[in-house]
Protein backbone atom coordinates (compact mmCIF):
# COMPACT_ATOMS: atom_id res chain seq x y z
CA UNK A 1 0.00 0.00 0.00
CA UNK A 2 1.25 3.47 -0.80
CA UNK A 3 2.43 5.42 2.26
CA UNK A 4 -0.14 8.17 1.64
CA UNK A 5 -3.18 5.87 1.58
CA UNK A 6 -5.60 5.87 4.51
CA UNK A 7 -3.11 7.62 6.80
CA UNK A 8 -5.14 10.77 7.42
CA UNK A 9 -2.10 12.82 6.39
CA UNK A 10 -1.83 15.55 3.81
CA UNK A 11 0.04 15.07 0.57
CA UNK A 12 2.87 17.61 0.01
CA UNK A 13 1.69 18.31 -3.52
CA UNK A 14 -1.90 19.09 -2.50
CA UNK A 15 -1.42 20.58 0.96
CA UNK A 16 -3.28 23.91 1.33
CA UNK A 17 -1.67 26.97 2.83
CA UNK A 18 -1.16 26.64 6.62
CA UNK A 19 -4.16 27.64 8.69
CA UNK A 20 -3.62 30.76 10.80
CA UNK A 21 -5.95 31.08 13.76
CA UNK A 22 -7.90 34.23 14.59
CA UNK A 23 -7.64 35.60 18.10
CA UNK A 24 -9.38 33.71 20.90
CA UNK A 25 -10.37 30.51 19.12
CA UNK A 26 -10.92 27.33 21.06
CA UNK A 27 -10.14 23.68 20.36
CA UNK A 28 -11.26 20.41 21.83
CA UNK A 29 -7.63 19.20 21.92
CA UNK A 30 -4.68 21.55 21.60
CA UNK A 31 -1.23 20.02 21.06
CA UNK A 32 1.75 22.24 21.83
CA UNK A 33 4.54 21.16 19.50
CA UNK A 34 4.65 19.72 16.00
CA UNK A 35 7.79 17.65 16.45
CA UNK A 36 7.92 13.88 16.82
CA UNK A 37 5.67 13.68 19.88
CA UNK A 38 3.10 16.23 18.74
CA UNK A 39 2.67 14.80 15.25
CA UNK A 40 2.51 11.21 16.54
CA UNK A 41 -0.34 12.15 18.89
CA UNK A 42 -2.14 14.25 16.26
CA UNK A 43 -1.93 11.44 13.70
CA UNK A 44 -3.32 8.87 16.10
CA UNK A 45 -6.18 11.16 17.12
CA UNK A 46 -6.97 11.86 13.47
CA UNK A 47 -7.07 8.14 12.64
CA UNK A 48 -9.57 7.68 15.48
CA UNK A 49 -11.78 10.40 14.01
CA UNK A 50 -11.24 12.89 16.81
CA UNK A 51 -12.55 16.34 15.83
CA UNK A 52 -11.39 19.75 17.01
CA UNK A 53 -7.65 18.96 17.17
CA UNK A 54 -5.04 21.68 16.60
CA UNK A 55 -1.23 21.63 16.59
CA UNK A 56 0.64 24.76 17.71
CA UNK A 57 4.03 24.77 15.98
CA UNK A 58 6.06 27.65 14.47
CA UNK A 59 8.55 25.68 12.34
CA UNK A 60 8.05 25.10 8.62
CA UNK A 61 10.56 22.25 8.57
CA UNK A 62 10.48 18.92 10.40
CA UNK A 63 13.72 17.01 10.97
CA UNK A 64 14.54 13.38 11.60
CA UNK A 65 17.35 14.19 14.00
CA UNK A 66 18.63 10.66 14.80
CA UNK A 67 20.19 10.55 11.34
CA UNK A 68 22.36 13.61 12.07
CA UNK A 69 24.91 11.30 13.72
CA UNK A 70 25.42 9.57 10.38
CA UNK A 71 25.49 12.93 8.59
CA UNK A 72 28.36 13.92 10.87
CA UNK A 73 30.13 10.68 9.99
CA UNK A 74 29.70 11.01 6.23
CA UNK A 75 27.13 8.20 6.01
CA UNK A 76 23.97 10.24 5.28
CA UNK A 77 22.92 13.49 3.60
CA UNK A 78 21.40 16.31 5.61
CA UNK A 79 18.73 16.91 2.96
CA UNK A 80 17.40 13.39 3.56
CA UNK A 81 16.56 14.29 7.17
CA UNK A 82 14.03 17.06 6.46
CA UNK A 83 10.39 17.31 5.35
CA UNK A 84 7.97 20.21 5.09
CA UNK A 85 5.93 20.47 8.29
CA UNK A 86 2.79 21.04 6.23
CA UNK A 87 3.13 17.58 4.68
CA UNK A 88 2.97 15.97 8.12
CA UNK A 89 -0.09 17.71 9.57
CA UNK A 90 -2.88 15.09 9.47
CA UNK A 91 -6.00 15.86 7.45
CA UNK A 92 -8.64 17.42 9.70
CA UNK A 93 -6.07 18.78 12.17
CA UNK A 94 -5.49 22.55 12.19
CA UNK A 95 -1.94 23.86 12.11
CA UNK A 96 -1.52 27.02 14.18
CA UNK A 97 1.75 28.33 12.78
CA UNK A 98 2.82 30.16 15.90
CA UNK A 99 4.85 29.55 19.06
CA UNK A 100 3.57 29.13 22.60
CA UNK A 101 4.63 31.87 25.01
CA UNK A 102 2.56 31.17 28.11
CA UNK A 103 0.32 28.39 29.38
CA UNK A 104 -2.52 29.13 31.81
CA UNK A 105 -3.95 25.76 32.85
CA UNK A 106 -6.51 27.39 35.16
CA UNK A 107 -8.11 29.44 32.38
CA UNK A 108 -7.31 26.63 29.92
CA UNK A 109 -5.59 28.99 27.56
CA UNK A 110 -2.29 29.27 25.68
CA UNK A 111 -0.92 32.65 24.67
CA UNK A 112 1.29 32.75 21.60
CA UNK A 113 4.22 34.79 20.34
CA UNK A 114 1.95 36.22 17.66
CA UNK A 115 -0.48 37.58 20.24
CA UNK A 116 -3.17 34.89 19.97
CA UNK A 117 -5.08 33.49 22.92
CA UNK A 118 -5.98 29.90 22.16
CA UNK A 119 -8.39 28.08 24.43
CA UNK A 120 -8.63 24.34 24.87
CA UNK A 121 -10.66 21.65 26.59
CA UNK A 122 -7.72 19.25 26.69
CA UNK A 123 -4.03 20.01 26.32
CA UNK A 124 -1.15 17.83 25.15
CA UNK A 125 2.25 19.33 25.97
CA UNK A 126 5.02 18.23 23.60
CA UNK A 127 7.21 21.26 22.76
CA UNK A 128 10.49 19.35 22.71
CA UNK A 129 13.74 20.49 24.29
CA UNK A 130 15.79 23.65 23.77
CA UNK A 131 19.54 23.89 23.19
CA UNK A 132 21.21 26.30 25.62
CA UNK A 133 24.30 27.26 23.60
CA UNK A 134 24.87 30.42 25.64
CA UNK A 135 25.32 28.49 28.88
CA UNK A 136 28.82 27.60 27.66
CA UNK A 137 30.92 30.75 27.60
CA UNK A 138 32.46 31.43 24.21
CA UNK A 139 30.75 28.48 22.50
CA UNK A 140 28.89 30.44 19.84
CA UNK A 141 32.08 32.16 18.73
CA UNK A 142 34.03 28.89 18.82
CA UNK A 143 31.46 27.24 16.54
CA UNK A 144 32.44 29.79 13.89
CA UNK A 145 35.98 28.37 13.83
CA UNK A 146 37.00 25.41 11.68
CA UNK A 147 37.77 23.16 14.66
CA UNK A 148 34.45 23.10 16.58
CA UNK A 149 31.09 21.57 15.62
CA UNK A 150 27.97 19.88 16.98
CA UNK A 151 25.64 17.29 15.46
CA UNK A 152 22.83 18.83 17.49
CA UNK A 153 22.34 21.56 14.85
CA UNK A 154 21.18 20.88 11.31
CA UNK A 155 23.58 23.51 9.98
CA UNK A 156 26.57 22.01 11.81
CA UNK A 157 26.22 18.25 11.34
CA UNK A 158 27.73 18.37 7.81
CA UNK A 159 30.59 20.46 9.23
CA UNK A 160 31.39 17.63 11.66
CA UNK A 161 32.16 15.34 8.73
CA UNK A 162 34.36 17.97 7.09
CA UNK A 163 36.28 18.30 10.35
CA UNK A 164 36.80 14.54 10.62
CA UNK A 165 38.12 14.43 7.07
CA UNK A 166 40.53 17.31 7.71
CA UNK A 167 41.80 15.95 11.05
CA UNK A 168 45.40 14.75 10.81
CA UNK A 169 46.01 13.78 14.43
CA UNK A 170 46.17 15.44 17.82
CA UNK A 171 43.41 15.72 20.42
CA UNK A 172 39.81 15.04 19.39
CA UNK A 173 37.56 16.07 22.27
CA UNK A 174 33.89 15.11 22.64
CA UNK A 175 31.62 16.49 25.37
CA UNK A 176 28.40 15.58 27.17
CA UNK A 177 26.74 18.14 29.50
CA UNK A 178 25.50 17.57 33.03
CA UNK A 179 21.94 18.39 31.95
CA UNK A 180 19.50 15.91 30.43
CA UNK A 181 19.83 15.80 26.63
CA UNK A 182 17.79 14.38 23.80
CA UNK A 183 19.23 11.00 22.88
CA UNK A 184 21.78 10.69 25.65
CA UNK A 185 23.82 8.28 23.57
CA UNK A 186 24.37 10.72 20.68
CA UNK A 187 27.47 12.39 22.17
CA UNK A 188 29.15 8.97 22.27
CA UNK A 189 27.92 7.77 18.88
CA UNK A 190 29.85 10.37 16.91
CA UNK A 191 32.90 9.83 19.12
CA UNK A 192 33.03 6.12 18.30
CA UNK A 193 32.48 6.79 14.60
CA UNK A 194 35.24 9.42 14.63
CA UNK A 195 37.64 7.03 16.36
CA UNK A 196 36.80 4.33 13.82
CA UNK A 197 37.32 6.82 10.98
CA UNK A 198 40.74 7.68 12.45
CA UNK A 199 41.54 3.96 12.62
CA UNK A 200 40.51 3.36 9.03
CA UNK A 201 42.56 6.31 7.77
CA UNK A 202 45.61 5.32 9.80
CA UNK A 203 45.77 8.28 12.16
CA UNK A 204 44.31 6.78 15.35
CA UNK A 205 47.81 5.99 16.66
CA UNK A 206 48.76 9.66 16.54
CA UNK A 207 45.40 10.80 17.89
CA UNK A 208 44.12 11.27 21.42
CA UNK A 209 40.37 10.77 21.66
CA UNK A 210 38.92 12.25 24.86
CA UNK A 211 35.40 12.14 26.32
CA UNK A 212 34.58 14.93 28.80
CA UNK A 213 31.21 14.13 30.33
CA UNK A 214 29.17 15.80 33.04
CA UNK A 215 27.54 12.43 33.69
CA UNK A 216 28.78 10.00 36.31
CA UNK A 217 29.17 7.01 34.00
CA UNK A 218 29.30 5.96 30.38
CA UNK A 219 25.74 4.61 30.28
CA UNK A 220 23.03 4.26 32.88
CA UNK A 221 21.97 0.69 32.09
CA UNK A 222 24.70 -1.70 33.20
CA UNK A 223 24.40 -4.55 30.68
CA UNK A 224 24.93 -2.08 27.84
CA UNK A 225 27.48 -0.02 29.76
CA UNK A 226 29.76 -3.05 29.93
CA UNK A 227 29.70 -3.41 26.14
CA UNK A 228 30.47 0.29 25.70
CA UNK A 229 33.35 0.09 28.14
CA UNK A 230 34.93 -2.48 25.84
CA UNK A 231 34.38 -0.15 22.89
CA UNK A 232 36.17 2.65 24.77
CA UNK A 233 39.11 0.32 25.44
CA UNK A 234 39.22 -0.79 21.81
CA UNK A 235 39.76 2.77 20.60
CA UNK A 236 41.90 3.85 23.55
CA UNK A 237 39.49 6.65 24.47
CA UNK A 238 40.29 8.65 27.60
CA UNK A 239 37.18 9.30 29.73
CA UNK A 240 36.66 12.12 32.23
CA UNK A 241 33.34 11.79 34.06
CA UNK A 242 31.86 14.51 36.25
CA UNK A 243 33.40 17.08 33.88
CA UNK A 244 30.84 19.64 32.71
CA UNK A 245 31.87 21.95 29.85
CA UNK A 246 31.51 25.60 30.90
CA UNK A 247 33.70 27.55 28.44
CA UNK A 248 35.41 27.28 25.06
CA UNK A 249 38.19 29.50 23.79
CA UNK A 250 38.10 29.07 20.03
CA UNK A 251 41.21 31.14 19.38
CA UNK A 252 43.36 29.16 21.83
CA UNK A 253 41.58 25.86 21.14
CA UNK A 254 40.89 25.24 24.80
CA UNK A 255 37.84 23.77 26.54
CA UNK A 256 37.23 24.40 30.24
CA UNK A 257 35.30 21.97 32.41
CA UNK A 258 33.89 22.31 35.90
CA UNK A 259 34.41 19.30 38.16
CA UNK A 260 34.57 18.32 41.82
CA UNK A 261 37.87 17.59 43.55
CA UNK A 262 38.18 16.96 47.27
CA UNK A 263 34.60 18.15 47.74
CA UNK A 264 35.19 21.48 46.00
CA UNK A 265 34.32 22.76 42.54
CA UNK A 266 37.33 23.38 40.38
CA UNK A 267 38.04 24.05 36.71
CA UNK A 268 40.10 21.96 34.33
CA UNK A 269 41.20 23.15 30.89
CA UNK A 270 41.96 20.79 28.01
CA UNK A 271 43.42 21.70 24.64
CA UNK A 272 41.91 20.31 21.46
CA UNK A 273 42.52 20.05 17.73
CA UNK A 274 38.95 18.94 17.07
CA UNK A 275 35.99 19.58 19.39
CA UNK A 276 32.47 18.17 19.14
CA UNK A 277 30.13 19.78 21.67
CA UNK A 278 26.80 18.59 22.97
CA UNK A 279 25.20 21.77 24.37
CA UNK A 280 23.37 21.96 27.70
CA UNK A 281 19.63 21.46 27.24
CA UNK A 282 16.42 22.30 29.05
CA UNK A 283 12.67 22.56 28.62
CA UNK A 284 11.59 25.69 26.70
CA UNK A 285 11.43 28.86 28.81
CA UNK A 286 7.63 29.11 28.68
CA UNK A 287 7.44 25.61 30.11
CA UNK A 288 9.98 26.21 32.87
CA UNK A 289 8.02 29.28 33.98
CA UNK A 290 4.58 27.66 33.82
CA UNK A 291 2.38 26.13 36.57
CA UNK A 292 2.75 22.77 34.81
CA UNK A 293 6.30 22.18 36.04
CA UNK A 294 7.94 20.98 39.21
CA UNK A 295 9.66 23.68 41.22
CA UNK A 296 12.19 21.60 43.10
CA UNK A 297 14.28 18.49 42.85
CA UNK A 298 15.76 16.78 39.81
CA UNK A 299 12.51 17.26 37.86
CA UNK A 300 12.44 21.03 38.33
CA UNK A 301 11.53 22.87 35.14
CA UNK A 302 10.05 19.90 33.27
CA UNK A 303 6.34 19.25 32.65
CA UNK A 304 4.94 16.99 35.31
CA UNK A 305 3.34 13.77 34.12
CA UNK A 306 2.39 10.54 35.82
CA UNK A 307 5.08 8.17 34.63
CA UNK A 308 2.57 5.49 33.69
CA UNK A 309 -0.55 7.36 32.49
CA UNK A 310 1.21 10.54 31.22
CA UNK A 311 -1.55 12.63 32.82
CA UNK A 312 -0.59 15.77 34.73
CA UNK A 313 -1.08 15.19 38.47
CA UNK A 314 -2.47 18.68 39.07
CA UNK A 315 -4.57 19.27 35.96
CA UNK A 316 -6.54 16.23 34.81
CA UNK A 317 -7.16 17.66 31.32
CA UNK A 318 -3.44 18.05 30.61
CA UNK A 319 -1.13 15.32 29.30
CA UNK A 320 2.57 15.42 28.44
CA UNK A 321 5.09 13.27 26.59
CA UNK A 322 8.45 13.54 24.94
CA UNK A 323 11.55 15.56 25.71
CA UNK A 324 9.99 18.34 27.82
CA UNK A 325 8.25 15.95 30.22
CA UNK A 326 9.68 14.82 33.56
CA UNK A 327 9.24 11.14 32.70
CA UNK A 328 12.24 9.32 34.20
CA UNK A 329 13.44 7.73 30.98
CA UNK A 330 15.64 8.61 28.02
CA UNK A 331 14.52 11.40 25.70
CA UNK A 332 14.36 9.44 22.44
CA UNK A 333 12.01 8.99 19.51
CA UNK A 334 11.70 5.33 20.44
CA UNK A 335 10.35 6.33 23.85
CA UNK A 336 7.81 8.63 22.17
CA UNK A 337 6.74 5.79 19.90
CA UNK A 338 5.61 3.87 23.02
CA UNK A 339 4.32 6.92 24.88
CA UNK A 340 2.02 8.23 22.14
CA UNK A 341 -0.49 5.34 21.99
CA UNK A 342 -0.70 5.28 25.81
CA UNK A 343 -1.34 9.01 25.94
CA UNK A 344 -3.98 8.91 23.20
CA UNK A 345 -5.86 6.06 24.81
CA UNK A 346 -5.80 7.73 28.23
CA UNK A 347 -6.74 11.12 26.78
CA UNK A 348 -9.75 9.57 25.06
CA UNK A 349 -10.72 7.84 28.31
CA UNK A 350 -10.64 11.11 30.24
CA UNK A 351 -12.55 12.90 27.47
CA UNK A 352 -15.26 10.25 27.85
CA UNK A 353 -15.34 10.66 31.64
CA UNK A 354 -13.42 7.48 32.41
CA UNK A 355 -10.24 6.94 34.43
CA UNK A 356 -7.09 6.40 32.35
CA UNK A 357 -6.21 2.71 32.08
CA UNK A 358 -3.28 2.44 29.63
CA UNK A 359 0.20 2.29 31.14
CA UNK A 360 3.64 3.22 29.82
CA UNK A 361 6.44 1.07 31.24
CA UNK A 362 9.30 3.48 30.51
CA UNK A 363 10.49 1.76 27.33
CA UNK A 364 13.27 3.62 25.58
CA UNK A 365 15.75 2.63 22.92
CA UNK A 366 19.15 3.98 22.00
CA UNK A 367 20.79 2.63 18.81
CA UNK A 368 24.45 3.23 19.67
CA UNK A 369 26.75 3.34 16.65
CA UNK A 370 30.07 1.93 17.87
CA UNK A 371 31.87 2.02 14.52
CA UNK A 372 31.12 1.96 10.80
CA UNK A 373 28.83 -1.00 10.24
CA UNK A 374 28.48 -1.68 13.98
CA UNK A 375 25.60 -0.83 16.30
CA UNK A 376 24.58 -1.74 19.84
CA UNK A 377 20.81 -1.56 20.24
CA UNK A 378 20.10 -0.63 23.86
CA UNK A 379 16.45 -1.15 24.82
CA UNK A 380 15.30 -0.87 28.44
CA UNK A 381 12.43 0.13 30.74
CA UNK A 382 12.01 2.22 33.89
CA UNK A 383 13.77 -0.43 35.95
CA UNK A 384 16.80 -0.52 33.67
CA UNK A 385 15.84 -4.01 32.54
CA UNK A 386 16.71 -4.86 28.92
CA UNK A 387 13.53 -5.12 26.83
CA UNK A 388 14.61 -6.45 23.42
CA UNK A 389 12.23 -6.03 20.49
CA UNK A 390 13.95 -8.87 18.61
CA UNK A 391 13.89 -11.89 20.95
CA UNK A 392 15.72 -14.17 18.52
CA UNK A 393 18.59 -11.70 18.05
CA UNK A 394 21.34 -11.08 20.60
CA UNK A 395 21.18 -7.28 20.95
CA UNK A 396 23.72 -7.33 23.77
CA UNK A 397 26.50 -7.17 21.20
CA UNK A 398 27.50 -4.87 18.35
CA UNK A 399 25.72 -5.94 15.18
CA UNK A 400 25.91 -5.09 11.47
CA UNK A 401 22.21 -5.79 10.85
CA UNK A 402 21.28 -3.22 13.49
CA UNK A 403 23.51 -0.69 11.67
CA UNK A 404 21.50 -1.18 8.48
CA UNK A 405 18.30 -0.90 10.48
CA UNK A 406 19.38 2.51 11.84
CA UNK A 407 20.58 3.78 8.48
CA UNK A 408 17.66 2.62 6.36
CA UNK A 409 14.91 0.95 8.41
CA UNK A 410 14.30 3.41 11.21
CA UNK A 411 13.95 6.49 8.96
CA UNK A 412 11.24 4.68 6.98
CA UNK A 413 9.53 3.60 10.20
CA UNK A 414 9.62 7.23 11.34
CA UNK A 415 8.24 8.95 8.23
CA UNK A 416 5.77 6.28 7.11
CA UNK A 417 4.85 4.69 10.43
CA UNK A 418 5.20 6.85 13.51
CA UNK A 419 4.23 10.17 11.95
CA UNK A 420 1.25 8.57 10.23
CA UNK A 421 -0.08 7.12 13.49
CA UNK A 422 0.60 3.58 12.30
CA UNK A 423 3.56 2.51 14.43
Amino acid sequence: MDASEDCGCTDPATTPMPYVAPVSERHRVLIIGGGTAGICVAARLARLGQKGVAVLEPSERHYYQPLWTLVGAGEARIEDTVRDEASLIPRGVKWLKDAAEEVDPVRQEVRTRGGLRVGYDFLVVAPGIQLDWDKVQGLRDALETEHVSSNYDVRLAPKTWRMLQAFQGGTALFTHPATPVKCAGAPQKIMYLAADHFRRTGILERSRVVFGSGAKALFGVQPFARVLEDVVKRYGIQTHFGHDLVAVDGARREATFETMRDGRKTRVTLGYDLLHVTPPQSAPDFIRNSPLTSREGACSGWVRADKHTLQHPGFSNVFALGDASDLPTSRTGAAIRKQAPVLVRNLRDVMAGRAPTARYDGYASCPLTTGYGKLLLAEFDYDGKPTPSFPLIDTMQERRDMWWMKKYGLPQLYWKGMLRGRA
